[in-house]
Order: structure tokens, then sequence, then C-alpha cells
């Protein structure tokens, strides 16, 4: 991948990002920012863009990150096969984590754990989705790592905003880090070049 295409991609990825971030941010504060003079309406908007970008900056770093450590993992455990099955085993330790560190927490009376087992589990199903078309359009060994850094690099970038636990919050946070990981992992086949299997 040449220069033209890294910048390309830093780009774009910067820019679906931020304004996938900026849409979700005003939808949820809707009445914050419609309210009051036009300025606070600009003014709104471009801190959603701002933090919105500050968020796809850090999905950016997870994803080179991530293809650092795939290597790595490639080179350690000498199998595609046993690496593929540690991702595994990582991703349910995940999700796991996700659900009930969070109940630990953050439970508050009258609570079960079942209402925090709604967002790992949309966000399990979301990378599923997303392994399974990374895998159609390039190969079938694409899908766990596809799932990994779906599921458990995600989770990594979204930290900050999981112990905060405001729902807004969790929401401004994730969606621009699902919509530029989405991106870059569907993408970088295609500005690689490489064939399909």
């Amino acid at each position: 991948m040449n220069s033209r295409k890294v910048v390309f991609l830093f780009f774009t990825t910067l820019l679906i990002g931020s304004v996938s971030g900026a849409i979700v941010g005003f939808i949820l504060d809707y009445e914050m920012y419609a309210e009051g003079s036009f300025l606070n309406l600009v003014f709104g908007v471009v801190w959603l863009l701002g933090i919105s970008a500050a968020f796809t900056l850090i999905s950016q770093m997870g994803f080179f990150a991530y293809l650092t450590v795939h290597r790595f993992g490639l080179g350690l455990f000498k199998s595609h096969k046993l690496w593929n099955a540690v991702q595994l085993i990582l991703i349910a330790f995940v999700i796991f984590d996700l659900i009930y560190f969070r109940y630990i927490a953050f439970v508050e009376e009258g609570q079960t754990i079942v209402g925090y087992m709604v967002m790992p589990i949309l966000l399990l199903a979301y990378g599923l989705v997303v392994a399974y078309l990374k895998a159609r359009d390039t190969h079938e060994g694409a899908f766990v790592p596809a799932l990994f850094f779906m599921v458990v690099v995600t989770t990594i970038e979204w930290v900050p905003a999981l112990t905060v636990n405001d729902p807004k919050w969790l929401w401004l946070y994730l969606t621009p880090l699902l919509v530029a990981n989405t991106y870059q992992l569907l993408i970088l086949h295609r500005l690689t070049n490489q064939p399909v299997k």
C-alpha cells in the first residue's frame, strides 16, 4: 500500500467517523443543540465533529495496532488455527467482562444483569455481521481476525466511556469507533489490491 492510499484511508476514515458521531450526538441531545441561537447550533455541531474526530483517531490507532498484533500473533503461535482459537477465547473473555464487570461496578437497586447484556450482545452481533462481510469479500480465514478486531479492539478503544457509564456518552463514543473500524476493515483489502481467494 503506497502513501497516497494511506493518506486516503486516514482522511476518509476521519471524515466518516466524525460525521457519524456528530449525527448521533446531535440526535441524542437534539434539544440542547436546537434550542437557543444559531451560534449555539453551530458551536454544538463543531464540538460534536471535533470530539467524534478524536474518537475516530483512537479508532485509527487501534486499527494499525491490531495489524501489528495480528502479525505478531501469527508469528508467535505459528498456526492460523491456534491464533484463531486464542482470539476466540479473548472475544469470549471480553464479552463476559463487558457484561459482568460493568454490572458489578454500576448496578443499582432493582436492576438485573440482563440490562447490562444488551450492549455487549449487540456489539457481538454487529461484529459477526462485519466479519461475515469481510470473509465473503476476501477469504474465510479473515472471519475470526475481523470479529476479534470488531469486538476486542473496539472494546479497548471504548474503555474511557465505559468507566463513565452514561448512556449518551457510551453511544456518542461508540458510534465513530464502530463506523471507523467497520470502514477500515472492509476497505483495506480493496486498497491493498489483494485478490479474493
